[in-house]
């Protein structure tokens, strides 16, 4: 994975085919995607229980680009090493999950992924603040983690003043929740460059039909980007 800044649609397969899933990650990249988003619940952290490492690794083969995993367990450093042999490049834990963030994330670092720290929309940045050197990614909740299709919880402060303490470190801000042409430039224009969408890309479509996928990833790109010009 190379550091840029330019917006990264990661569509969440949490909206996709469960029963198609390889096939839905290749369709998805194939209309533009430029990472794959992997919701990982574990019914006790978050109330719903999606998929393990076994998933992972069954779809890694057909994801072409950036594997990106997001892990709503706790506890999660036992369960590092497994997600990283199924094939993730970014693992990102809760800093709410576990009393140990730091360790977690020296953890993953240490397992070969890229590692991001998410925070719940309760959390302030400035849980976060001393973390900046051990991250490659901050997950920002703009919903409730737990079930897709949610609706957008407005974060562009928190953003902000991630983006300010980030500064020029090669670090991503990711949003993961109620993502649409409507609220991509809101968090965009925050300092956001990755996007994770599920419903909003998914909506229209099929593996059959894949088409309607690329024209929701172009409009929220577009729209996300359109901040900028």
């Amino acid at each position: 994975m190379t550091f840029d800044r330019a917006i990264k649609i990661a569509p969440s397969i949490l909206a996709a085919d469960f029963a198609n899933f390889g096939a839905e990650c290749a369709a998805a990249e194939a209309q533009g995607a430029d990472w794959i988003h992997v919701d990982v619940m574990d019914g006790h952290f978050v109330p719903n229980i999606t998929f393990g490492p076994a998933t992972c690794a069954a779809i890694r083969p057909h994801i072409k680009g950036v594997m990106d995993v997001h892990l709503m367990i706790s506890p999660v450093d036992a369960y590092i090493d497994a997600f990283a042999q199924a094939g993730a490049d970014v693992l990102t834990a809760h800093i709410e999950a576990g009393p140990h963030i730091h360790r977690t994330l020296q953890a993953i670092r240490a397992a070969g992924c890229k590692a991001g720290v998410a925070l719940n929309p309760g959390t302030p940045a400035s849980a976060v603040e001393d973390l900046m050197d051990m991250v490659d990614l901050v997950c920002v909740m703009t919903v409730n983690p737990g079930f897709g299709g949610q609706k957008f919880i407005d974060m562009t402060a928190k953003i902000k003043a991630l983006r300010s303490m980030i500064g020029d470190r090669p670090v991503h801000i990711e949003i993961d929740g109620g993502v649409d042409p409507a609220t991509a430039p809101l968090v965009a224009q925050a300092g956001a460059d990755v996007l994770v969408a599920g419903s909003a890309v998914f909506k229209g479509g099929s593996v059959q039909n894949p088409a309607p996928y690329g024209d929701n990833i172009r409009a929220i790109r577009a729209a996300a980007e359109g901040v900028w010009t």
